[in-house]
């Protein structure tokens, strides 16, 4: 198969670099669930989609063509495009996740240890631990006063701030580091992150951590124990910059799944002539299985279809079943691209890779599809035809070898729904990493593809 470059006109490559500007911005500007939530909320309201709960109050009925959506403790958004078709037809549906690995703050972070204070995290997700020390890190988050006051966080993104980070052994004292094994070079205890090293004049204890939280007082008005209510992350501190020396690919962190998040995004916003209602979701804690209540487990989808059909028709609880029964969905979520320096890892006939366009993983799960949604071939034939009349470019892989590994996504989630569900993003190079690779390409065709889903699938 080709890569999209070699098909691509110049005003396909205009195209398609203009839409990775937009991209960068979006996961430089968001690197926590909340910012996503929040941008893609503004996103939303400057295309014409109006707040759920506000049309709910006033009893306001839906038609087709109206743009609404919905949010769920910062951490959720759904948008909905209302189609010409009955909403009992079944939705066309997009949904991807929005939090990325990480590193959180512990509930009582702050410690002062021989002149230096750190802050004690706990990692978020699957990481593999060394890979966050020794790199610039942002600090981005919430406090809530106990009064309800929110204080947003957001320090090491602008070229006068500081960054943070961690530390690492020096290689010169590192013998006995270096015998661990990969998942033992790093412990996660050890992820501390320094914060500072000039101490409170006159004072004999903790004068650093005392000098620390005096600037958090000043700055935020926020006091030690105002931590405990408090979801601060640290994060990758930098903007997505271009990668290659052609410029061909992105290196940001978090496009695991943002840049499914942000495609699916402007697919609704973009896609035209909607017949059957249109819907893009975006959740929290993919990364930790989908649980709590901003998690794909929750009922808040549930509810929000509920509360849109009751503004559509007569609500029935048996109407609702169908709705979601007659549903077919892409679970946006990214893949593994192919590393020419890891190639042991792949089955060559089964693999994504850089620049070849949207890819569609039938199953995810482990070794014997362990925990995988399985996605129907009368299903993937519809999707086939949609791609190719669509002239957009897709290519078929699996997450590796079958005894390598694997992954889940939130496909089997809403596949218990009894909707037709199949993985469909984009390929990654350094997934899970505080800076992943993607193709520009890919990133276009994938945008593309998802308007074609939307706009065509029956």
């Amino acid at each position: 198969m080709k890569t999209v470059w070699e098909k691509y006109t110049e005003l396909d490559m205009s195209n398609c670099f203009t839409f990775n500007d937009g991209y960068k911005k979006y996961i430089s500007d968001c690197k926590t669930e909340r910012e996503c939530v929040w941008e893609s909320e503004r996103i939303a309201k400057e295309n014409g989609f109006k707040d759920l709960k506000d049309l709910i109050k006033s009893n306001t009925k839906l038609k087709a063509g109206d743009k609404v959506y919905a949010t769920n403790m910062d951490k959720n958004i759904c948008l909905f495009v209302i189609g010409t078709k009955p909403l009992e037809n079944g939705m066309n549906i997009l949904g991807a996740h929005i939090d990325s690995p990480r590193l959180d703050l512990k509930q009582k972070p702050l410690y002062e240890d021989n002149g230096l204070v750190l802050f004690d995290t706990h990692y978020y997700g699957g990481v593999k631990k060394y890979q966050w020390v020794a790199t610039p890190m942002a600090l981005h988050g919430v406090v809530f006063k106990k009064d309800g006051t929110r204080v947003v966080i957001n320090i090491g993104e602008k070229d006068s701030d500081p960054v943070v980070g961690i530390s690492d052994l020096l290689i010169h004292l590192s013998g006995d580091q270096m015998a661990k094994t990969g998942a033992k070079v790093v412990e996660g205890e050890d992820l501390n992150v320094l914060i500072g090293s000039i101490p409170t004049k006159g004072e004999e204890k903790d004068a650093v951590k005392h000098a620390i939280l005096a600037m958090f007082k000043e700055q935020y008005n926020i006091e030690e124990d105002d931590f405990i209510s408090a979801e601060i992350e640290v994060v990758p501190a930098g903007a997505a910059r271009d990668y290659g020396l052609d410029r061909s690919m992105v290196v940001g962190y978090g496009h695991d799944d943002r840049v499914c998040a942000y495609t699916s995004l402007k697919a609704i916003i973009d896609a035209k002539d909607i017949e059957r209602t249109s819907v893009c979701i975006l959740v929290d804690k993919e990364e930790v299985g989908s649980m709590g209540g901003s998690g794909m487990q929750s009922k808040f989808f549930e509810n929000t279809v509920a509360e849109l059909l009751a503004l559509t028709s007569d609500y029935s609880e048996l109407v609702l079943r169908r709705i979601f029964q007659n549903s077919k969905m892409l679970s946006s979520d990214v893949s593994a691209g192919f590393d020419p320096n890891y190639p042991s890892v792949n089955e060559m006939k089964n693999t994504a890779f850089l620049g070849k366009g949207i890819c569609f993983n039938k199953y995810t799960g482990s070794r014997g599809k362990g925990g995988c949604n399985d996605a129907n071939p009368e299903f993937i034939a519809q999707l086939r035809d949609v791609m190719d009349n669509s002239d957009v470019q897709f290519q078929t892989s699996e997450l590796g070898r079958v005894d390598q590994g694997g992954g889940g996504t939130i496909a089997y989630i809403l596949a218990n729904m009894n909707m037709e569900v199949i993985d469909a993003g984009i390929a990654v190079q350094n997934m899970h990493a505080p800076w992943e690779v993607v193709s520009k390409g890919d990133v276009y065709e994938a945008y593309r593809g998802y308007v074609a889903f939307l706009e065509k699938i029956k």
